[in-house]
């Protein structure tokens, strides 16, 4: 007897099937292919279908992800052909192995490429076009309706800003109530093991990249990374992205880093430094100590003149000797109308200006300067300084219309008057003595335009980088540079400081503020040089209050404080003691990143940072509420072991105690704490 199926509209014998069984066997095996990275990790891809699986220690983390571009021509998919090639790789990020999955579609060459290096546990992705009319304005080498860690714990995700502009925030949400395009990187993390997933873009110099989630339950999330994201609030743009290409033949997405990690802390540090490798530093490294000093905006603002700003001096030279960094000085830098120091605008006598340079540099200090290189405050129709330009020229224009964002009008960075005014006025600020130079604003050069005066120029991104390139070309190595208001990833290359978050002064609710940049982006100081939490100021704020401010700046970064020291206040007093505080001062001066332990939902900052030094490791601990509070620290988040004993000074008071297994920490309202740990001999 003979068996038989129905196979279609065929009639097969048993070994008939048997045959096609095996035969469509093996093209689906040849079909799927298999690319490994990290210890236990594999890209799974199947060229009929397009889709592509990760899979991280053996569970399918990213299902059926895909690729896209915007074309109004659709392939049919279903007769895309693709072909798959495996090259060695040697670049800045290492040695490892490229993977391209290349088709034909509608007459350009599209590639899937998949990077893999040795000793890292992520990859990256890009997605390249190739051919006449390689051209793109939005494009995705990573879309999936299925993102999913494993476990049953709560997951969140991470909302990263694309700038510090108009108090923006950081938050973290519950997976199932993620709705929202996060600018340039996500996190996804397990609150329960911090074990998490990192995605992000590490190429800022043609896109603007944000990553899109919308969450479906507790541990899935669709997600989709668009290179190519604008966004009237998310990036301050009002038209679509420009469009990307090169010669019309080739236009490539940014490279995409997918990077699980045990802990997603540490994922976000290393996705930083990656960017350090993709994009390297376009100004010059900085080898001095981390900076001190004083800014002009804390308090003195409007009222700001070479009387006051010598008596400032005086002040930190005579008072307040204590207060240096590892190089022994300051930077004092004159903010916001320093053109009070000169008659005659840019163009004028900056006679007095020099007189400030010289007078700090006298007393051993370093002279800064104020300036928003790529915005006009005037408004009005006239001569561009150091140009033959008009204004009107040089103003960018959105939909017709001139963009004005923070009571400025942008000006387009790639326009000569632009350009003729930063080499005319840098010069002059060079020629003064000015050794740094805060810079503000900058966003406006990265918004997208109806056209730019250089026609190579086509979005936002490149017109950034062009300006900000001559403005570092300028500049010309004799400037510590610090950015403030600014995009918090494309600004790296350019700068050595920058705020991480929009303004702050004094109180809790500020210090609060600057706190949440700082805990879900405190990885950007392996980013930048070093981040900065803005001038510290106490007059007017409690004491408690004092010390938590003051704390913000000693674990963000650099410390820059701000108050009106050329007339006695409570703040005098309170800078001698605080800012003279050598234990404080050690911690400061220190190289190593504080990282935040505790993350809550929403918009809330974290209570507890952690940082390790040699020897000693450091607990700082604020309480932001206006009641008293206690906190918990089971010794082992710190990084130390729950079995031994430690010797713990508290700075701010001195006091020794003995800490094991868990610290409690009881706080009063609006005040804070650190600790330094060495283990008890």
């Amino acid at each position: 007897m003979v068996l038989s199926f129905k196979y279609g509209r065929y009639t097969l014998s048993a070994m008939a099937l048997l045959c096609l069984a095996t035969r469509l066997s093996a093209q689906s095996s040849a079909d799927v292919k298999q690319i490994p990275f990290g210890k236990n990790n594999r890209i799974t891809y199947d060229l009929h279908s397009g889709k592509y699986s990760v899979s991280v220690n053996g569970t399918i983390m990213i299902k059926e992800a895909f690729s896209w571009y915007e074309d109004a021509r659709q392939p049919d998919t279903a007769k895309i052909r693709r072909s798959f090639t495996i090259a060695p790789l040697k670049d800045r990020f290492g040695t490892g192995k490229q993977y391209a999955i290349t088709s034909l579609e509608n007459g350009i060459t599209k590639q899937q490429l998949f990077y893999v290096y040795n000793g890292d546990n992520g990859f990256y992705t890009a997605l390249v076009l190739r051919g006449a009319g390689a051209r793109s304005r939005s494009m995705s080498p990573l879309t999936t309706t299925a993102l999913q860690l494993p476990g049953n714990d709560t997951i969140r995700a991470v909302h990263v800003p694309f700038d510090n502009d108009a108090w923006v925030k950081y938050s973290a949400v519950n997976l199932p109530a993620a709705a929202f395009t996060s600018a340039e990187v996500t996190a996804l993390y397990n609150t329960a093991n911090n074990n998490g997933l990192v995605i992000g873009a590490v190429e800022h110099n043609d896109w603007k990249t944000g990553i899109a989630l919308k969450g479906a339950t507790a541990q899935t999330t669709g997600l989709s990374v668009i290179a190519g994201w604008t966004d009237s609030t998310g990036t301050r743009d009002r038209i679509r992205h420009g469009i990307v290409t090169v010669g019309d033949t080739l236009c490539a997405s940014p490279k995409i880093y997918v990077l699980p990690a045990n802990d997603w802390r540490t994922g976000m540090e290393q996705y930083a430094k990656a960017n350090r490798l993709a994009e390297p530093r376009y100004i010059f490294n900085w080898t001095a100590a981390k900076p001190f000093g004083w800014n002009s905006w804390g308090s003195l603002q409007t009222k700001l003149s070479l009387a006051k700003a010598k008596t400032v001096v005086d002040f930190f030279a005579d008072s307040c000797k204590g207060f240096r960094n590892a190089d022994h000085t300051l930077y004092i830098d004159l903010d916001s109308y320093w053109d009070n120091l000169n008659t005659g605008g840019m163009t004028g006598d900056f006679s007095q200006l020099e007189a400030f340079s010289a007078y700090c540099k006298s007393k051993g200090f370093k002279p800064g300067i104020y300036w928003a290189p790529f915005v006009d405050w005037g408004k009005s129709p006239r001569k561009v300084e150091g140009s033959q330009y008009n204004y009107q020229d040089a103003w960018t224009k959105v939909n017709g219309q001139y963009h004005e964002m923070d009571g400025a009008r942008a000006m387009d960075p790639t326009h000569p008057a632009t350009r003729e005014r930063i080499a005319f006025l840098i010069k002059r600020f060079k020629d003064a003595g000015f050794e740094m130079i805060k810079i503000d604003f900058i966003g406006h050069a990265a918004i997208e335009a109806d056209h730019f005066y250089d026609p190579t120029v086509h979005t936002g991104m490149q017109a950034f980088r062009k300006g900000m390139e001559y403005l570092v070309d300028q500049l010309d190595g004799k400037m510590l540079v610090y950015a403030a208001i600014s995009p918090n990833m494309a600004t790296g290359r350019y700068v050595h400081t920058r705020r991480i978050a929009c303004d702050a002064f004094k109180n809790i609710d500020e210090t609060a503020y600057t706190l949440n940049g700082t805990s879900y982006g405190w990885w950007q100081n392996w980013l930048y040089d070093f981040a900065d939490a803005d001038h510290v100021v106490f007059e007017g704020a409690t004491a408690g209050a004092n010390k938590a401010r003051l704390l913000s700046g000693i674990i963000t970064g650099t410390l820059i404080t701000g108050d009106d020291f050329s007339v006695y206040s409570h703040a005098s007093e309170a800078a001698k003691q605080l800012l003279q505080n050598q234990d404080l001062l050690a911690v400061a001066r220190q190289g190593g990143v504080f990282q935040p332990v505790d993350h809550h939902i929403r918009e809330q900052s974290s209570n507890i940072f952690v940082k390790k030094s040699g020897r000693y490791t450091y607990v700082a601990v604020i309480n932001y509420a206006q009641t008293a509070a206690t906190f918990s620290l089971a010794l082992q988040q710190a990084g130390l072991s729950a079995k031994e004993v430690y010797m713990a000074k508290e700075l701010f008071s001195g006091k020794i105690s003995t800490q094991s297994n868990t610290m409690q920490i009881s706080l009063p309202p609006a005040d804070a704490v650190i600790y330094q740990l060495i283990r008890n001999k």
